[in-house]
């Protein structure tokens, strides 16, 4: 009922740039938070950055510094600015929603993920 359509992943080479975007569709009601995790092969998945929808962020300390999550809440979408990238943030990201839907049902809705690769 809740789809999340992601884009910008691909490939890099270490110390480039890449700018995430996910956003949400279908029917909501309300977006309390989204945010993006990552797994690597043989790796626990874990979150990389949120934000609420009053504009809290939270980022892994691996990525303080170095990735910046923002909001467009008209849009319904959340952006991940990845720069300085390593070869460590190799992995797929994926994105998740808090959402409420208009059936007022409040569950969390991912998105396919999309591989991000770092090269050394």
């Amino acid at each position: 009922q809740v789809h999340l359509l992601e884009s910008g992943g691909g490939l890099v080479q270490a110390g480039g740039s890449l700018r995430l975007s996910c956003a949400a569709s279908g029917s909501i009601s309300s977006i309390y938070s989204m945010g993006w995790y990552r797994q690597a092969p043989g790796k626990q998945r874990e979150l990389v950055a949120a934000i609420t929808s009053g504009g809290s962020t939270n980022y892994a300390d691996s990525v303080k510094g170095r990735f910046t999550i923002s909001s467009d809440n008209a849009k319904n979408t959340v952006y991940l600015q990845m720069n300085s990238l390593k070869p460590e943030d190799t992995a797929v990201y994926s994105c998740k929603a808090d959402v409420r839907t208009s059936y007022s049902v409040r569950y969390n809705a991912w998105g396919q993920g999309t591989q991000v690769s770092v090269s050394s």
